[in-house]
């Protein structure tokens, strides 16, 4: 039975999937790598870590019907990469905020370009890291071939091809959304070389080249948009809610007919041949918990438990934005507090109001994105989704602070089955492999990667609805958040060494 494999290079992991006949999980693995931050701001990896993990995860998995490969990743981060594919210095990722100073380049720009970009400014973005890049290092500019994203590099360390794909091309803030190609004027304004940028790809399931063996690789998809296909997120108005390293909510739109200059929510195009979505898109999720965790000592658990305590009288506030944030303040300033401690205040106590805190930073993104899209006002429930929202106490917390409904959808290496799906369509496979997700059958998603798929024919459908409890302490609590937030904004801390 011919078999597709799936590729999802993450943030901190890759995941890698097999689907079968039937879109059927036969495997999954995965590795993992660290996120270096050599100066405060800074978030970088070594791509040779990308390609060892990726190697050992697909070792793991049986290949022997492997047909065609899909992939998909982190978005927005720039790698360097000379005519062999080898990198001229580490990745710069999504969570750098660096490139600060040439968010100013940006905002000098006519309205009528910044239409053109239809997003909001971000130094976690390629278009400021390269600027920053061809400023601080030219040596590295300068022996590059091409400035590739994450995933486009894998590809091009698989196949030899450098190319761009339009569901990451358009999350550079170097993409024009009408014309749907590289904006030249962005890129002559920002000093950026144009010989950098490859030709995009016309859509996510083009062949873009063949591994050593002459397997088709697929050029893929972004994470998001990846996993959005994954998990049948497909009808304008429905909202999926993601949280992994961030969070993300995400909507399927309409094709752009015009930009907006000054947006507080990103405009993407889908991995599917014609689709968008809007995205509401924040940094303070599962790195957030994770260092929490591990400053208080606690492991996951222990942590996703600690949300079925509930909130108690004088409990400290938690402000999550350890990196910055971005839906909705768009402020790399911003950091993290623990706010209104007293001697009472226990490990449980502090664990608590962590998650409360990302929950609160979660419900901002919301708001933001039902400003944007009117059409997701009136959505009856939100879908939700990732491997940072499956503790039923977690689930509970979020449902309460959001005030919607929460639907979870049980679609495990969501990226990565997408992925698979491209896949498939370009092998000629995805009538028989890709069914809705929804109700398709899956491997269980709390089975060790490393052990034999769960045959359970019920898995990977829709769970239990999530209804949200009593609303009046919510309202309270989030008022003292916001006005902690605001009043700790004025702060005028940058980070040593920043511009």
């Amino acid at each position: 039975m011919a078999a597709v494999l799936g590729v999802d290079l993450g943030t901190s992991a890759v995941k890698v999937v097999v689907l079968g006949g039937g879109g059927r999980v036969v495997a999954r693995a995965g590795a993992e790598y660290d996120v270096a931050r050599p100066r405060p701001g800074w978030a970088e990896t070594d791509p040779g870590d990308w390609w060892r993990a990726v190697r050992d995860a697909v070792a793991r998995v049986p290949t022997q019907d492997v047909v065609a490969v899909g992939l998909s990743g982190q978005m927005h981060g720039v790698v360097l990469a000379d005519a062999d594919g080898v990198p001229t210095r580490p990745a710069v990722l999504w969570a750098d905020s660096r490139a600060e100073a040439e968010l100013h380049r940006y905002e000098r720009l006519p309205d009528d370009v910044r239409r053109r970009l239809a997003n909001p400014l971000s130094p976690g973005m390629a278009g400021p890291i390269l600027a920053w890049l061809h400023a601080h290092e030219p040596e590295a500019v300068t022996r590059a071939r091409t400035a590739l994203q994450p995933k486009d590099w894998l590809r091009a360390r698989l196949t030899g091809a450098h190319a761009a794909e339009p569901s990451d091309a358009s999350a550079t803030l170097l993409y024009d959304v009408l014309t749907q190609d590289w904006d030249e004027d962005v890129v002559e304004a920002l000093g950026i070389r144009r010989r950098l940028l490859p030709d995009i790809l016309p859509t996510a399931a083009t062949v873009a080249g063949v591994t050593e063996t002459g397997i088709p690789v697929v050029a893929g998809a972004a994470d998001t948009a990846a996993a959005a296909l994954g998990a049948g997120l497909t009808e304008p108005g429905t909202v999926q809610l993601t949280i992994g390293t961030g969070v993300q909510l995400v909507t399927p739109v309409p094709a752009p007919a015009e930009g907006t200059a000054h947006p507080r929510t990103h405009l993407y195009r889908a991995a599917t041949d014609d689709g968008w979505y809007a995205m509401a898109a924040g940094l303070s999720g599962g790195q957030t918990l994770d260092w929490v965790r591990r400053i208080l000592g606690l492991d996951w658990p222990t942590l996703y438990a600690t949300a079925a305590r509930g909130p108690r009288p004088g409990d400290p506030v938690f402000l999550p934005h350890l990196v910055g944030e971005r839906t909705p303040y768009l402020d790399t300033r911003m950091r993290g507090a623990w706010a209104g401690l007293d001697a009472r205040h226990d490990r449980a106590a502090l664990a608590w109001s962590a998650l409360e805190g990302v929950a609160f930073a979660v419900a901002d993104a919301h708001d933001a994105l039902r400003d944007a899209v009117p059409a997701t006002r009136a959505t009856p429930e939100i879908r939700l989704a990732g491997g940072g929202s499956v503790a039923p106490a977690w689930r509970q917390l979020l449902a309460d602070v959001l005030g919607t409904p929460l639907r979870p959808v049980e679609v495990p290496d969501a990226s990565a089955r997408g992925a698979a799906l491209l896949a498939a369509r370009a092998a000629g496979l995805d009538a028989s492999l890709g069914a809705d997700p929804d109700t398709d059958p899956d491997t269980d998603p709390d089975a060790d990667p490393d052990a034999d798929p769960d045959p359970d024919p019920a898995a990977g459908q829709t769970g239990h609805l999530v209804e949200p409890g009593t609303a009046d302490a919510v309202i309270e609590r989030r008022r003292l958040w916001q006005d902690a937030v605001q009043a700790l904004r004025p702060l005028p801390f940058r980070p040593p060494g920043s511009a």
